[in-house]
């Protein structure tokens, strides 16, 4: 397990480090509650070099991998990306992926701790196919900018992002103080906070990192990272969604397209759409932090185990201290403002992402959305 080129080339950052991702990275810099509420009310940054790139190339490129993946490949403008998921036959998750479309090649984002496996399964499928697979890892890195004033430090520090769709590539130079550094920025999903990803070369990830600080921008580890994942409602892949799910069961839509054509597990893909829902749902879940909740506690409702908890993130904001969760549950008692026991306390389904209402009832400052 490597470190990041952000941890290698600023010499160790944080005050605590360890695995994250695949990685080894900076755990936290101060309270992670703190780096949480910058991440939700101002802006934080962040080291993404958790994630891998792969580059896809070849005259067959867009065809393959529409064929290997659950989302439409075939159709992807020049400069948009989506999120997918790759398949076995039996319709199980083998991991989760973005795919780009950045002309000349495909470039699919996941985490390096799946890296190997998706490189893996894409070459066993590569027979007489007209495709190049390169892991670009090494030579590209990234940081992640998130929170209602995201824009605005990215401007401050000389970095000029354009309005953008979520997921929308595009090419920006990085004046950073110092010199232009070009790198490629992604307009992020999360749908209630500004959030971008910046694509530089390892060799230019400190002064960026450096500049963003300078302009105001609160550093922010993973563990304030899982809380805003588990906030959001965001599964991770091998921890929330695992081989044994069904794309249907992580309540992941976004990920499923049923006009594309076939894919590898497309079939089970399709049976399950067509003979009704399957029987289990993703669900968050807020509970009081009377006591700790971990991961694989049951839940329960009338006395009966109806689900299990996949992740967890303790929550201290203005006026609430609370246990958020992610997990299953039978599909029929999955309704938010349903009441359920995790742990022997009472818990809330709530829905996805958790409204800044319960996270923050007695805070007043509204949460700006992105532009």
């Amino acid at each position: 397990m490597g470190l990041t080129a952000l941890q290698e080339k600023a010499g160790g950052l944080g005050t605590a480090a360890g695995e994250y991702r695949g990685v080894n990275t900076a755990l936290r810099f101060d309270d992670p509650q703190s780096e949480f509420a910058a991440l939700r009310t101002s802006c934080g940054v962040y080291d993404l070099g958790y994630r891998a790139k792969i580059s896809l190339a070849g005259g067959d490129r867009v065809r393959w991998l529409n064929g290997m993946v659950t989302n439409n490949i075939r159709d992807l403008a020049v400069g948009q990306g989506v999120y997918a998921f790759l398949l076995n036959p039996q319709g199980h998750i083998l991991g989760d992926l973005y795919a780009y479309n950045r002309g000349e090649a495909i470039l699919v984002d996941t985490d390096r701790k799946q890296a190997e496996k998706i490189i893996s399964t894409f070459d066993h499928y590569i027979i007489m196919d007209d495709i190049e697979v390169k892991d670009l890892t090494d030579s590209l890195t990234s940081l992640g900018v998130a929170g209602p004033k995201s824009r605005e430090i990215l401007a401050a520090a000389g970095i000029a992002v354009p309005e953008a769709k979520p997921l929308e590539i595009f090419e920006i130079t990085c004046a950073c103080d110092c010199d232009c550094v070009p790198c490629a920025a992604v307009r992020a999903e999360n749908p209630a906070y500004g959030s971008y990803e910046l694509w530089l070369a390892p060799k230019d990830v400190k002064k960026t990192w450096e500049a963003l600080l300078a302009h105001g921008a609160v550093p922010v580890g993973s563990e304030a990272l899982e809380m805003h994942r588990i906030a959001n409602g965001i599964p991770l892949y091998g921890v929330d969604i695992r081989e044994r799910d069904l794309p249907q069961e992580t309540e992941q839509a976004r990920a499923l397209n049923f006009n594309k054509g076939c894919y590898i597990g497309q079939e089970i893909v399709e049976r399950v759409r067509s003979r009704g829902s399957v029987h289990r749902k993703f669900a968050g879940f807020i509970a009081d932090a009377g006591q700790p909740i971990v991961a694989g506690t049951k839940i329960v409702s009338g006395e009966k185990e109806v689900g299990e908890i996949t992740s967890v993130a303790f929550l201290r904001q203005p006026g609430a201290e609370n246990n958020v969760a992610l997990g299953y549950i039978r599909r029929e008692l999955g309704v938010p403002g349903r009441e359920v026991v995790i742990g022997g306390m009472k818990a809330t389904i709530v829905t996805l992402p958790v409204p800044d209402s319960i996270l923050r009832p007695d805070s007043t400052a509204a949460v700006a959305r992105p532009a």
